[in-house]
């Protein structure tokens, strides 16, 4: 049986379904000339020889669940975990942001034009953002605008400039706003000073007010016709790849973001910790593994430089920007880097709740890595034992978690500033309370430190 994924569902051209466990796309009739375009031109092949636009194969058409719909099916590749806009760092959102611009502009070169520009179109691939929607293209009619320019300044432009010129933290409103942040929204945020920065005045602050002034005025393809020319459009694009570049956040000095540097960890205790963890994730021998509160991916790459997919979950935008930065840097492919509050994970949303998953909806993952992390989520946040054992069970089959006790240094350092109000956060009742959703196969103390690692399975 194929099921059909609702986050597809607002596309006239086309759609993905699942079928024995694996994503397929149909393509409608009503898409034919534009996808054969897309073939023909040369195109898709530039652009997927390029890494910049996901490879396909074409499939039997009986594959397809309303085939009397359907032009073509093809299986595009299988990615290995798919994130969300505000889960992404800084300087990923950028990439993104510049990779659907270079794309834009290398259709127009082929005759072709970008009809899409929503953020949630980019993935990350082997390190890289990768274009995701074969569909998202058509051909190119004179003197018509940029159609998705609206779009792309909602979806990329506004929050790029709300984290880099007021706050990094304002990333969070596209969880609110699943269309992009709007325009007046953007431009009634960001500072005063901006609207001297020609880029962000004309993109942001003017073409807000001109979508006040002109918002209940209805304008025909025939009235639009002739007013742009190509040349005009591709200055548009450079014009906005102009100014993303430009935005740069500043130097994020966050409390956990040098983590590493600040624990009570001497040297040789750090390497035997890695080659602990090593140890059980090659016990486990796991095909994806996600590290919650993996900072800036130190004991991450344990998992990923084993070739095995990883995704490394913090809450602070320093750790992620600074594990991205590895990643470009060591250009590596098996690990993703993403923000994540473990305490108000990301939800459904969307239409019916239905068009981004849960962060559990996108799991289990083989082994869940929990390390110098549970007095943060018992203590800092007041989640039971129990509480946080039920939640790492539903995300995943294995659990690899590190218990830190109340004498280490980074407990202490939660504690002395709040009253100790956690009688219950003990070494036997950690046991006791994650025995009840595990097994646990096998405990070792961290050498040179007072933690103890466990691996667990699930029941």
């Amino acid at each position: 049986m194929a099921e059909k994924v609702s986050a597809s569902f607002r596309d006239p051209s086309g759609f993905m379904f699942k079928r024995d466990g694996e994503f397929y796309r149909q393509v409608n009739h009503s898409y034919k000339e534009d996808f054969d375009m897309l073939m023909s031109s040369g195109l898709y092949q530039h652009l997927s020889k390029a890494n910049a636009l996901i490879p396909h194969q074409e499939a039997e058409l009986d594959l397809s669940p309303i085939s009397d719909k359907a032009y073509k099916i093809i299986k595009p590749l299988q990615l290995d975990f798919i994130s969300y806009p505000y889960e992404w760092c800084f300087n990923q959102y950028k990439d993104a942001a510049i990779l659907t611009l270079s794309i834009a502009r290398r259709a127009l070169e082929y005759g072709m034009v970008l009809k899409d520009a929503s953020a949630y179109n980019i993935q990350f691939h082997e390190g890289r953002p990768i274009f995701i929607d074969t569909l998202s293209f058509e051909a190119y009619k004179e003197g018509l605008p940029w159609v998705a320019y609206k779009q792309f300044c909602q979806h990329f432009l506004a929050p790029l400039a709300l984290m880099a010129k007021t706050d990094i933290r304002l990333l969070a409103l596209m969880r609110n706003y699943i269309d992009g942040i709007p325009l007046d929204l953007a431009s009634a945020l960001l500072p005063k000073s901006t609207k001297l920065n020609f880029g962000l005045a004309t993109h942001i602050h003017i073409h807000a007010k001109s979508q006040q002034k002109y918002a209940d005025q209805k304008l025909s393809q025939k009235e639009l016709t002739g007013k742009v020319s190509k040349q005009a459009l591709y200055n548009l694009l450079d014009s906005l790849l102009t100014v993303v570049r430009s935005l740069k956040v500043k130097t994020i000095m966050t409390e956990w973001a040098d983590y590493y540097q600040d624990n009570n960890y001497t040297e040789s205790s750090f390497e035997a910790k890695r080659d602990l963890v090593a140890d059980f994730i090659k016990q486990i021998n796991p095909k994806t593994v996600w590290d919650l509160g993996g900072n800036t991916g130190e004991f991450s790459r344990c998992a990923s430089d084993l070739g095995i997919s990883t995704v490394s979950f913090d809450i602070d935008p320093g750790a992620v920007q600074q594990n991205y930065a590895i990643v470009k840097s060591k250009k590596e492919k098996f690990m993703l880097p993403l923000l994540m509050d473990l305490t108000n994970p990301s939800p459904s949303i969307g239409w019916h709740n239905q068009e981004r998953d849960s962060l559990k909806e996108r799991g289990p993952a083989d082994l869940i890595m929990a390390l110098a992390l549970i007095h943060h989520m018992a203590i800092a946040n007041n989640v039971p034992l129990r509480e946080v054992a039920r939640s790492f069970a539903e995300l995943g089959e294995h659990l690899l978690i590190e218990f830190v006790p109340k004498q280490d240094s980074q407990v202490v350092r939660l504690l002395s500033s709040r009253l100790d109000i956690f009688p219950d956060y003990n070494p036997g009742e950690f046991k006791e309370a994650f025995s009840e959703y595990y097994t646990i196969l096998d405990e070792k103390p961290v050498t040179g430190s007072e933690r103890t690692m466990y691996l667990m399975k699930r029941k």
